[in-house]
């Protein structure tokens, strides 16, 4: 793996010891009444049908003809056979999976590189998913394929392809054979997992490294896997011996092993929970531990150990501030060294997202107020600046103003271009509100030595288009414009606002404000055929004061980047963690604020969304800042927060938001328990609750249980609809993403531009 986020998911550990049972249990805090807990019952006879009455409610009232046409302009946008085919590279294939309008469950397939820059790529499909859920009478939705490494001078074939029966997080997977395009059958030795939440990784040949909770295997109180095992071919997972485990309270166990020619090593890492890890390293028979913080994010390629602290990290009378990276030889540090290599160092206004290694180099993918730079380094160089990193650092010049440019890897493990290799190209994605997405590739290199032969003058980059998407709007009609708000306690917060040119600044223009804050997920610039279509270029029946123009308008699109986000790095973050989540409410509510002072719009006119984490956020607008808005569209979204950790995965995110059976801790969660928040009198906005029946993450019952008692409360024009297959995504095919798209944003028109 050569790509790491730095906001990557969670770790856990196995040297972890039991909690003492002869120590008495803390007290729990109560909880509240609640009639709704029937329908937590997920498939219930009882509450499937409430499901279905509501969803046919608001199907008979969102579902005319607009809302028809409105789906079927955004399902041409995501089955446009123009869309970029992201392309990955093993051995001399790229390979990709397409969906679209022939496909609705997809195709896995590949090419070479040759065919790949034609305009009518020749793809070899190796696996047609909607064949395969006909002939198996599965509705499957592929979620990924990892290969062997095959000898040298062998061609990757052997496969193992990961597929959830409805959507949902839990996976079988099954050995597949690239060469004859079949599976391997499970009757000659093939493996064939079944059904669980996990992850597997290849040994060798005939071995595999799983961690499950199929067939039994034990779970975390988070419903993930407990245990790892050593699989060998024809051996069942309840009987294959235990290699890893973690206590129950933890998150996950997870293992893997890095097969890199003369750099191989077999890792191990307990997810104690979102953000707290700790990192194995198998030598023989045995786990060493890779001694660091628990809340540093660590990952290894090749010869070295990089280190991005989560909080500021004291180490030998030293302190490495949180969000740098730092790196260390693998060996030395395992050995007892120290020194540590500052390779980045974050300010007030930049933060490191993610990095990215080819053969020689390393590329750091930044924000700079939340637009995109990307570096350079170069581990064989030191830097001429100290004070700017270890190695010698060139900026890569590819990233417009209020863009998102990613760089990364295309096969670090190609031999370098000297020797006719592609170890050091890169793939560089471009997108913007208004700027389609653009694919290129380029090669990195050392800059020619100086008229003395001494190195250092950099490295340079030499790219071109690949590939670029069409536009699925008129962008050139739109600006986009970004803006500070200032919140409650003096942060200023960032937005980003997409309107037309020559925007009237009146307060009447319907407005549709976006935001997530949590988790270190960044909100970043990114082009939306469906926002394009469904939002920015919708228009208003035609207004006007007796005797002017009448004036019809379209719709404003704004992107929050509130504090729970990773846009300025980990302190960002965890501003808005636990008791100080209020913070991230208040900046989402200084931005609609914001935008109704400068006459963009106004209560009446301004709507928010969010899905999931960005569910709570819009679940706690509708609640405790109903005055801001108009109209609230809350997806797979948590917001019985009493109850949170019963349910799904809940348990994983309490280092997000705190443990509510803790009395002490209950105390402030309470404050941002959107379920438990509603009151009888207020005004609340039009509200548009949606998630979907086989989403094994956040799960429907939240969602089902407020509308509940919205409506009981004889609360008006509160809609809900449950998408009956899915996952967390709420749609595992287009039509069914089209048609979840559609009615958020044909509910948030209605209520915002009437009609």
């Amino acid at each position: 793996m050569t790509t790491t986020a730095a906001d990557q998911a969670p770790g856990s550990s196995s040297a972890s010891t039991p909690s003492n049972p002869g120590t008495a249990s803390p007290a729990v805090a109560p909880e509240p009444p609640d009639e709704n807990v029937w329908l937590e019952e997920i498939y219930g006879e009882e509450p499937l049908a409430w499901v279905r009455e509501q969803n046919a409610r608001t199907e008979d009232l969102l579902e005319d003809a607009d809302y028809a046409a409105l789906e079927g302009s955004i399902l041409e946008v995501l089955d446009s056979t123009d869309r970029i085919a992201m392309v990955g590279k093993r051995g001399e294939w790229y390979y990709n999976f397409w969906k679209d309008q022939a496909n609705p469950k997809g195709l896995w397939r590949r090419t070479t590189w040759e065919s790949y820059l034609t305009d009518s790529p020749e793809w070899d499909v190796l696996l047609d998913m909607d064949a395969l859920a006909t002939a198996e009478g599965v509705e499957w939705v592929f979620h990924g394929a990892t290969f062997l490494r095959p000898a040298d001078g062998e061609p990757y074939r052997q496969a193992l392809v990961a597929l959830s029966p409805d959507g949902g997080d839990a996976n079988r997977y099954r050995e597949f054979d690239v060469g004859t395009r079949t599976f391997v059958d499970p009757a000659t030795g093939g493996f064939d997992l079944p059904t669980g939440k996990g992850n597997v990784s290849w040994l060798d040949a005939d071995t595999l490294l799983v961690a499950s909770t199929a067939e039994g295997l034990p779970r975390t109180a988070s419903s993930y896997a407990r245990t790892a095992v050593t699989l060998h071919r024809g051996e069942s997972l309840a009987a294959a011996p235990r290699l890893f485990e973690v206590p129950e309270d933890h998150m996950m166990a997870v293992v893997a092993h890095d097969s890199t020619p003369g750099f191989e090593r077999t890792f191990a890492v307990d997810y104690i929970d979102f953000y707290n890890r700790s990192t194995f390293v198998r030598a023989g028979e045995s786990w060493v531990e890779v001694e660091a913080p628990t809340d540093v994010n660590l990952s290894a390629h090749r010869e070295w150990l990089l280190f991005r602290p989560q909080q500021d990290w004291d180490l030998d009378g030293k302190t490495y501030p949180s969000g740098s990276l730092l790196a260390v030889r693998f060996e030395d540090y395992l050995a007892g060294s120290r020194d540590l290599l500052v390779l980045f160092t974050p300010d007030p206004h930049t933060s490191l997202q993610s990095w990215s290694w080819t053969r020689n180099f390393l590329l750091l993918n930044l924000l700079r107020d939340v637009s995109s730079e990307i570096r350079v380094l170069d581990p064989a160089v030191p830097s001429s600046e100290p004070t700017s990193g270890a190695w010698a650092s060139s900026p890569l010049d590819a990233c417009p103003p209020l863009h998102d440019v990613n760089a990364y890897a295309v096969d670090d493990e190609d031999e370098s271009p000297a020797d006719g290799g592609a170890g050091d190209d890169f793939w560089l994605v471009a997108t913007g509100f208004t700027t389609p997405s653009t694919l290129m590739r380029g090669t990195l290199e050392r800059a020619a030595s100086g008229p003395g032969g001494e190195e250092g003058a950099g490295v340079v980059s030499r790219h071109a288009q690949v590939k670029a998407s069409p536009s699925f709007f008129n962008d050139g009609d739109y600006e986009v414009q970004q803006h500070f708000a200032v919140s409650a306690d003096g942060t200023r917060v960032p937005y980003f606002q997409v309107a037309a040119r020559g925007l009237v600044l009146d307060g009447q223009n319907p407005t549709q404000l976006s935001g997530y804050g949590g988790f270190e997920v960044s909100r970043t610039p990114a082009y939306s055929g469906t926002v394009g279509r469904a939002w920015l270029e919708r228009r208003t029946a035609a207004t006007g004061a007796t005797g002017e123009p009448q004036h019809s308008r379209g719709g404003v699109y704004v992107v929050a980047n509130i504090r729970g986000g990773g846009e300025y790095g980990p302190g960002w973050h965890r501003a808005a963690l636990k008791e100080n989540r209020h913070r991230a409410f208040e900046d989402f509510a200084a931005v609609a604020r914001h935008l109704v002072s400068r006459g963009v719009t106004s209560r009446e006119r301004l709507g928010c969304v969010g899905g999931s984490n960005g569910g709570l956020l819009v679940g706690n607008m509708l609640t405790s800042y109903p005055e801001l808005f108009g109209a609230v569209s809350c997806g797979v979204p948590l917001l019985d927060m009493r109850r949170y950790t019963k349910l799904s995965a809940g348990h994983s995110w309490i280092a997000e938001y705190g443990d509510p059976d803790v009395p002490e801790e209950w105390e402030y969660i309470r404050t941002f328990s959107p379920y438990h928040l509603l009151k009888d009198g207020v005004e609340y906005p039009e509200t548009f609750i949606w998630t979907a029946t086989s989403d094994d993450r956040f799960g429907p019952v939240q969602a089902r249980k407020m509308a509940a008692r919205m409506e009981a409360m004889g609360i008006r024009n509160v809609w809900f609809h449950e998408a009956l297959e899915g996952g967390h995504a709420g749609a595992s095919d287009n039509r069914q993403a089209a048609a979840l798209q559609a009615r958020s944003q044909h509910f948030l028109w209605r209520a915002l531009a009437g009609g």
